[in-house]
């Protein structure tokens, strides 16, 4: 059975993008990068709740028009490559994703997606997206990328609202002198 690998940014206060929706402040340096395309290189498709991926669809496919970054240069053939599913209840396939999921029931969906045969899968952000599957004991790991930045509020770690879950930490990774991805498992059961 795949996993699911939920990877997030976020700000040492705990938010996932500031107010107004600012997403201006995670700052991947070069060994941030390389944890990111790791986690890639181990997984399959791209899960994007729906918001992430309204950003993720405007900036991705065209970005070496509008930027220099050696980030943006060196992922946007990763990106533009990698198969894409998008949770949503309204959006339909089109450009850039190759799948939708969560019309139905997206516990049962996300459950039949994991029991495919392929590569697992990596969540990329999704507050609300992964609150419902954690929730649900449909993650299986979680990469918290918390930055040295305080936003003072915006979109908290995981939506308003969610179901109490434990986590176990299982590793942690300094990247480029700034940046600490944690690593947490579903805290066992006993």
């Amino acid at each position: 059975m795949r996993k699911i690998i939920h990877y997030v940014h976020t700000s040492l206060d705990g938010y996932v993008n500031g107010p107004g929706g600012a997403f201006d402040w995670a700052d991947l340096g070069p060994e941030l990068a390389q944890y990111s395309y790791g986690l890639e290189d181990r997984t399959g498709p791209l899960l994007y709740g729906r918001a992430v991926w309204d950003l993720m669809s405007s900036y991705w496919p065209t970005v070496e028009e509008i930027s220099d970054h050696p980030h943006d240069l060196a992922y946007a053939p990763r990106w533009r490559k990698t198969e894409k599913i998008v949770i949503s209840r309204t959006l339909a396939d089109g450009p850039w994703r190759d799948r939708v999921v969560g019309r139905r029931d997206l516990v049962a969906e996300i459950a039949e997606l994991k029991a495919e045969p392929g590569e697992d899968l990596l969540l990329m952000g999704g507050a609300r997206a992964a609150a419902a599957l954690a929730a649900a004991g449909q993650i299986d790991e979680h990469h918290v990328a918390v930055h040295p930045v305080v936003l003072g509020g915006g979109q908290p770690l995981f939506a308003p609202g969610t179901d109490r879950f434990g986590l176990e930490l299982v590793g942690s990774t300094p990247c480029d002198g700034r940046t600490v991805v944690l690593r947490y498992r579903p805290a066992s059961t006993q």
